[in-house]
């Protein structure tokens, strides 16, 4: 798809988008409060669109997902509980209310100072990872400024367009700078330039969103190209219809691969 043609089709979209959601949920609400230029936006939501939708996604309720291969992810986005494995500890936390448990090496840990520095690590690990594989739907997030910046090529020379993510007191890290290329024949998320402080000319890294794959009832990103010491790794992503209570609860439920 040239260019040119992706950009006039992009206000459509947008509406088709709108058209199909009759009732607006807060999420929706929020996203169309979302600090985006038309542009920027519409854009956005042809992302979504092209993934699978926004009805697809907030009916997709459990997601695992292993970050580079390491550290394990299991989310139920209807209650917010959220569990993570992460070598021998476990950490049960509610994403909307930051309380949870710890175990290390299979033992809770009481300490409040101990307790609340590994919460807060596991925090951190969830900021990071749940962006590295959900950014698709985090691009009219509130508190995100997102830019179209006009046409660019990938780094194989295929015609992209360019959004810019900037923060406003959102986040660990309100100073980052991403610049996510949007394929021009895709129209899904094709490589992602990372800036520690926007202020900064170099990106930290810039690497590929490819091997995209249907799993459940939307589409995403099983390869995020390498980075040194995590190489080739799959991030063993999943969606089941079903889990059990205890995953949540129990830190010695078994996990999926």
């Amino acid at each position: 798809m040239r260019t040119r043609t992706l950009l006039a089709l992009l206000p459509l979209a947008f509406s088709a988008c709108k058209s199909t959601e009759s009732a607006l949920s807060t999420s929706a609400l929020e996203r169309a409060q979302a600090d985006a230029d038309p542009h920027a936006r519409a854009l956005a939501e042809t992302v979504v669109v092209n993934l699978g939708g926004w009805q697809a996604w907030e009916r997709t309720r459990y997601l695992q997902w292993s970050f580079f291969g390491g550290r394990r992810h299991t989310w139920d986005k209807a209650t917010g509980d959220w569990r993570l494995d992460d070598g021998g500890n476990v950490v049960l936390m509610n994403v909307g209310t930051r309380a949870g448990r710890v175990f290390e090496s299979g033992t809770e840990v009481f300490d409040a100072v101990r307790k609340k520095d590994l919460l807060d690590q596991a925090w951190g690990k969830w900021i990071n990872d749940s962006y590295w594989m959900f950014l698709p739907w985090k691009l009219l997030d509130p508190g995100v400024k997102l830019r179209h910046l006009g046409a660019a090529a990938l780094a194989d020379g295929a015609p992209a367009q360019v959004l810019e993510l900037t923060f406003e007191g959102v986040g660990l890290t309100p100073k980052n700078r991403y610049l996510v290329h949007v394929g021009d024949e895709s129209g899904r998320i094709e490589q992602w330039a990372f800036f520690r402080d926007a202020g900064e000319e170099k990106p930290v890294f810039t690497l590929p969103w490819k091997g995209w794959k249907r799993v459940g009832r939307i589409q995403l990103c099983t390869d995020h190209g390498n980075l040194p010491g995590r190489e080739n790794t799959d991030w063993k992503i999943a969606t089941p219809e079903e889990l059990p209570r205890s995953v949540f609860t129990d830190p010695t439920a078994v996990q999926s691969p």
